[in-house]
C-alpha cells in the first residue's frame, strides 16, 4: 500500500437519510479529492455500530493516518465520539479533536457547564425535564434545543417561545422524537449572530482565526424568529434559506467586538483541547455583549459550509485547509 495513505472515516449514510446527513457524503467527497491533489491515497471506512468490522478494515489496510469525518453513527449524533474513540484505541493518528473533546462539545450541557466554570459567557439554560415542570429559572424569550443533535435538527420557528405556555407547547412537540431528557431550554439572545472559525496547523501553536462571519436575516417579517433553523440550512427552496445570508464585510465599528469574540473563541479552543479546526457560534445582545451558543469541534468543511466560506475569505483553498488539518495531527503524519 502507498506509504502515505489516509483512511476517510465517517458514519455510513443511509440512502434515505435526510439532507443534513447526506451532506456528510459531500464533505467526504471534497476531502477525498483534496487528498488526491495533495498526493495521498485514500480508503473509505464508513462506520456502523459494528465497530469491530471497521477496526478490522483499518488494521488490514494499515493507513498512516485517519481523517475523522464522523458526524453521526447509525444516524445518531450522540454517537459522534465513537469514531475518534475507535481510532485512538487502535493507536492510529487522526485529524481533528480528540475523542474527549468531541464528547464534551457535542453534549451541549456539558460544554455549557465547562464554559460557565471557565468564565466564558454562555446563555442561561435549564434541562428539558426541569423546564417542563415549571419555570426554567430565567425570563423569556426561550429557545428549545437538542442536547446532542447538530445541524439545527428539530429547530423550527416554534422553538423560540415568547412565554411559558409557548415553551411547554414546544417541549411537547419535540418530546416524542427526542425525549425531554434530550432537550434543553436556553435563554434566547435576540440579537446579531456570528461564527468564528479556527484553523490549526500553521506556523504558530495557536490556531488561526479566520475572517468572522455574521449571519443576516434579510426580509424577515415582524415576529418571525431570527434563527438559523433547519429550513435555513437544508431546504434550499425555502424562504429561510434564501433570506439567511452570510456576510464578511462588517462595519469598522465592529472591530472591538470581533477582537473580543476572536479571543473568546481561542479560549474555547484551549478549554476543550481542540485540534485541527473548529467553529464557535455567538449571539450578541443589545448591549454588544457576545454569548457563546456552542463550540463545534470538527465542523463541516464541505464546499457550501460556513467554514469553507471563511477559509476562502482568508485566501485558503480546500486543499490548503485539508493540508493544515493534516499538519495539526498529534504527532504528525508518519
Amino acid at each position: 500500500m502507498n506509504p502515505r495513505t489516509i483512511a476517510l472515516v465517517y458514519g455510513r449514510v443511509d440512502p434515505q437519510a435526510p439532507p443534513d446527513e447526506q451532506d456528510n457524503l459531500v464533505q467526504v467527497d471534497a476531502v477525498r479529492a483534496a487528498c488526491a491533489r495533495l498526493g495521498f491515497a485514500t480508503i473509505d471506512v464508513p462506520l456502523t455500530l459494528d465497530l469491530g468490522a471497521a477496526a478490522a478494515v483499518l488494521q488490514g489496510s494499515a493507513p498512516d493516518l485517519a481523517f475523522n469525518l464522523t458526524e453521526t453513527i447509525d444516524g445518531k449524533a450522540r454517537l459522534i465520539h465513537l469514531g475518534p474513540s475507535l481510532l485512538a484505541s487502535l493507536g492510529l493518528p487522526f485529524t481533528g479533536a480528540p475523542a474527549e473533546a468531541i464528547l464534551l462539545t457535542s453534549q451541549k450541557l456539558l460544554a455549557k457547564r465547562m464554559m460557565k466554570a471557565d468564565g466564558i459567557d454562555t446563555p442561561a439554560w435549564a434541562a428539558g425535564r426541569e423546564a417542563s415542570a415549571g419555570d426554567p429559572g430565567f425570563p423569556p424569550p426561550f429557545i428549545v434545543k437538542s442536547i446532542w443533535e447538530h445541524a439545527s435538527v428539530g429547530m423550527e420557528d416554534s422553538s423560540v417561545a415568547r412565554d411559558l405556555p409557548g415553551l411547554r407547547a414546544e417541549l411537547s412537540r419535540r418530546a416524542p422524537r427526542e425525549g425531554l431528557g434530550g432537550l434543553f431550554v436556553e435563554c434566547f439572545v435576540d440579537g446579531r449572530e456570528f461564527n468564528i472559525a479556527l484553523l490549526g496547523g500553521g506556523a504558530s501553536r495557536d490556531p488561526q482565526v479566520l475572517p468572522p462571519a455574521e449571519m443576516q436575516f434579510l426580509g424577515y417579517p415582524e415576529g418571525k424568529p431570527r434563527v438559523v433553523g433547519y429550513r435555513a440550512k437544508w431546504l434550499d427552496d425555502s424562504f429561510e434559506a434564501a433570506s439567511t445570508v452570510r456576510r464578511f464585510d462588517l462595519p469598522p465599528g465592529d472591530g472591538p467586538l470581533l477582537a473580543r469574540m476572536s479571543a473568546v473563541a481561542r479560549s474555547c479552543w484551549q478549554l476543550f483541547g481542540l485540534r485541527g479546526y473548529a467553529r464557535v457560534d455567538f449571539r450578541v445582545d443589545s448591549t454588544g455583549r457576545p454569548w457563546v451558543l456552542e463550540v463545534n469541534a470538527n465542523p463541516c468543511i464541505s464546499p457550501g459550509a460556513g467554514f469553507a466560506a471563511a477559509a476562502g475569505r482568508a485566501g485558503l483553498s480546500i486543499d490548503a485547509v485539508v493540508a493544515r488539518i493534516i499538519a495539526d495531527v498529534e504527532g504528525g503524519l508518519p
